[in-house]
């Protein structure tokens, strides 16, 4: 008997069979100091172990060429199907309010292996304290890897903090485990389409 289409990778088979409540620690490693941010971390980890679920490519693309990658933002997932089909789920970080949310469909334009990292000038109003220039490095927001999309300033890169992943952290990339970029970024090619819904 030949693999269903969307094959799951072992990753996602574990995520799927109860392993995502071995991801709470991780999600959980910053120690909330009140009640409120206790709830609300309780309440993150909820929604996002909850809503973590397989997506089938044909309801948000027309074909695999190039592949293909979708970020559920309420999920807090990315979902890569290379070419062949073969499925991939990652636990994802996403930007932290809805303001910096961008959806809707964009492609990969640039890949930087150890990218260096320049925040914007609305980051550096929100934070003057911030460095203007971080080289590749262990304390890089981009972490590793970095998947540049058409949209200016946005991106699918690493992270130097793993808390972030799993939670509404980023001012509008897409952030992964540095391992696990690196597997998207080995599979992605410039002109994978990417679709955040």
């Amino acid at each position: 008997m030949s693999p269903p289409p969307n094959r799951l990778t072992r990753r996602a088979m574990m995520l799927g069979s109860g392993a995502a409540a071995l991801a709470a620690p991780a999600l959980a490693q910053t120690i909330p100091d009140t009640v409120q941010e206790r709830a609300a971390l309780s309440q993150d980890v909820r929604h996002n172990v909850a809503s973590f679920r397989m997506r089938n490519w044909n309801a948000y693309f027309d074909s695999l060429r190039n592949g293909a990658i979708l970020v559920d933002i309420d999920s807090r997932a990315l979902h890569m199907w290379q070419e062949n089909g073969t499925h991939h789920l990652y636990p994802s970080s996403v930007p932290a309010s809805e303001a910096l949310t961008r959806r809707g469909r964009t492609r990969v334009v640039r890949k930087v292996v150890g990218p260096t990292w320049r925040p914007t000038a609305n980051m550096l109003r929100r934070n003057p304290d911030w460095p203007r220039v971080v080289p590749p490095g262990p304390n890089n927001p981009l972490g590793t890897h970095a998947l540049y999309l058409s949209w200016t300033y946005y991106r699918i890169h690493g992270t130097h903090d793993p808390r972030k992943i799993g939670r509404r952290s980023s001012s509008g990339c897409i952030g992964l485990f540095n391992e696990d970029i690196a597997e998207v970024f080995a599979m992605a090619k410039v002109g994978t389409q990417v679709l955040l819904i």
